[in-house]
């Protein structure tokens, strides 16, 4: 599962441009609504727009990474400061069952559990998911973060 975010520019259009993006390569099962959520990490700054998007790829996580990072750059992302303002940023949240950290990718994402809008994104697309280390469910997680 991937979590759209932005907050610089036209965000929806960047949005569906990614989608249009990734549909030559995957298929998006699911899609969460757009939300506008308070910016994390770095509060000072302007509410992101979000939406989750349920794909089915038959990438490898690090292949799907690099598609992402590859549509960020093609769609004018400039990375200049850790949780700064952004056009576009695409992050893989979950992947099946999966778990991982290598140097560039950790899933599930390395913050899933402490932003709301990450798992607002992941119960509006796939609610009965359970985070494969905590054995919590994503409504769980939300209904704790809350």
């Amino acid at each position: 599962m991937l979590l759209l975010g932005g907050n610089v520019g036209d965000v929806a259009k960047k949005f569906s441009d990614v989608k249009q993006e990734l549909q030559s390569l995957m298929s998006i099962v699911n899609k969460s609504k757009i939300i506008t959520t308070p910016a994390w990490g770095n509060t000072n700054q302007a509410d992101f727009l979000n939406q989750a998007l349920l794909i089915k790829t038959d990438l490898s996580p690090d292949s799907l990474l690099k598609v992402i990072l590859n549509i960020e750059l093609k769609l004018g992302r400039v990375r200049q400061e850790k949780w700064g303002p952004r056009t576009i940023d695409i992050d893989i949240l979950v992947y099946e069952d999966i778990v991982l950290e290598t140097e560039h990718l950790t899933i599930p994402h390395k913050y899933l559990d402490q932003r709301e809008f990450s798992l607002l994104g992941l119960v509006g697309v796939w609610s009965d998911w359970e985070h494969p280390t905590l054995h919590k469910t994503a409504i769980q997680l939300l209904e704790e973060l809350k």
